[in-house]
């Protein structure tokens, strides 16, 4: 019998202290079929995967199967396009897909698809779009679209020598991808710039070349990184033949050549504004009150890093939520938002807010790197359905409409926080579900949803309700 034997170790200790070493367990008492990896396991069928599954780790519980089956799609065409999107597939896990309406974005109104799990987040933002609907909508502005990718490589010679070359090879890197940037050159995008960069101080002999390009409507992950392939083909075969370098300065090597996520100059700007009298409609604050409440909010967020985390989360709840909706990359989205809010060496709020001139306006400035074509855009069913919805957008349209999203999402959620409280509003969104974990009939969810119209939502408070009905 294999056995793997562990030592546990307590962080923040001056020496690492290891507990019980003698813990061992027995793979045999983790799972007593499961001794050896299984090898070809991407080779088999829908069918042989699920079985493998439930004979390893379901101890082939049928009602576990039956769950994996019951969300495939009945129709085998649309099943193998999901099936295709990702590797080992063996069912679809489903996220529900909702509409915030009456946004008025620039003077048009429109209607935002967003997927998200999480209650409460397309209230809120359908909410706030209704409230500053009435107060002139929101607007929004691109104010860059330039989006980054680098050659990372080492030389390890006289970096004068390397200026000089990569002077006379510039225009050779450029012809080398005309093939790939041809039709993108049609569309008005391409390649803006390649730069050498000496990044020795950070790492030794360590270059690289810092490339900016225009991608246009698509997010242009695959266009970019063949590009940079293509450089680093032109800039290693070319140092080999270039006659002032020496045998040590040829031997270029190339690291990596990859896009990078952080694109802190394909930047939009989303804002509402209106007069402070017009500001506030809770009959407990007039505009001024709200307005210093509001702002107090939202500077703790500039200065404390603690909250500026989930204000800027709850940024991200509408942000995401279109993204995928779209089908856009919310995993790139989420690092290069993040990484902008760091970018003055401190985590801080992405949103702002001012008063002047009795004039209340909040405002913020985010990267997003969109498509609307390329990727999913053109086979995924629901998400071409979205980008229906929103009327066939630009790629710097859906930037305009996504950072709407994520704006109103978060004056929803300061708004919130600053008059009634968090929990009142999203527990009552959460009330649907937590009647669903115990299982409740239509008439109890009918009764309880009825009671708690007037009174706090907590989950103790609604097992309590939902046991007397039970008792009745």
């Amino acid at each position: 019998m294999k056995k793997i034997g562990f030592k546990l170790y307590l962080p923040g200790l001056s020496d690492y202290t290891p507990r019980n070493n003698n813990c061992i367990f027995e793979l045999s008492k983790i799972n007593p079929k499961m001794t050896e990896p299984v090898a070809g396991f991407s080779k088999f069928s829908k069918e042989e995967k699920i079985q493998w599954l439930s004979n390893y780790y379901l101890n082939n519980d049928p009602e576990a199967v039956k769950v994996l089956k019951q969300y495939w799609n009945r129709e085998d065409k649309l099943q193998q396009l999901h099936d295709e999107f990702t590797e080992n597939t063996i069912s679809n896990f489903y996220l529900p897909f909702g509409l915030a309406p009456n946004f008025l974005i620039n003077g048009r109104l429109i209607a935002i698809p967003m997927v998200i799990e999480e209650s409460s987040v397309i209230a809120a933002a359908s909410k706030a779009a209704k409230f500053w609907g009435s107060r002139g909508g929101f607007k929004a502005t691109v104010l860059n679209t330039k989006k980054i990718g680098q050659v990372h490589f080492i030389y390890k010679g006289d970096f004068s020598k390397l200026q000089r070359f990569f002077t006379e090879v510039y225009s050779q890197l450029l012809d080398a991808v005309k093939p790939i940037t041809k039709n993108m050159e049609k569309r008005g995008g391409g390649v803006l710039e390649v730069e050498l960069r000496d990044k020795t101080e950070k790492l030794e002999n360590y270059y690289q070349l810092h490339c900016n390009f225009d991608t246009r409507d698509s997010m242009g992950a695959n266009f970019i990184n063949s590009c940079l392939e293509k450089f680093a083909e032109v800039l290693q075969n070319e140092a080999h033949n270039y006659s002032d370098f020496n045998a040590e300065e040829k031997d270029i090597e190339i690291l990596m050549s990859i896009l990078s996520n952080y694109v802190p100059e394909c930047v939009v700007r989303a804002e509402v504004s209106c007069p402070l009298d017009e500001l506030s409609d809770d009959p407990k604050l007039d505009g001024q009150e709200f307005a210093d409440k509001f702002l107090r909010a939202i500077r703790i967020a500039e200065v404390e890093k603690h909250r500026a985390v989930t204000h800027n989360k709850g940024i991200m709840n509408g942000i995401d939520a279109v993204v995928l909706a779209t089908g856009n990359d919310f995993r790139a989205v989420e690092a290069g938002v993040h990484a902008y809010a760091s970018k003055d060496g401190e985590y801080t709020s992405l949103t702002h807010a001012s008063v002047e001139n009795k004039i209340f306006r909040f405002w913020m400035e985010i990267p997003l790197a969109l498509g609307t074509v390329g990727g999913l855009t053109s086979l995924h069913p629901l998400v071409k359905l979205a980008l229906q919805i929103l009327q066939k957008p630009s790629a710097e349209d859906l930037m305009k409409i996504v950072a709407v999203a994520g704006l109103a999402q978060n004056f929803g959620a300061v708004k919130s926080l600053i008059t009634t409280g968090i929990q009142q509003g999203h527990m009552k969104m959460h009330l649907m579900n937590i009647l669903n974990q115990q299982h409740a009939t239509s008439q109890e969810k009918e009764f309880i949803i009825d009671f708690f119209r007037k009174n706090k939502v907590s989950h103790s408070s609604v097992i309590d309700q939902l046991e007397k009905i039970r008792q009745q």
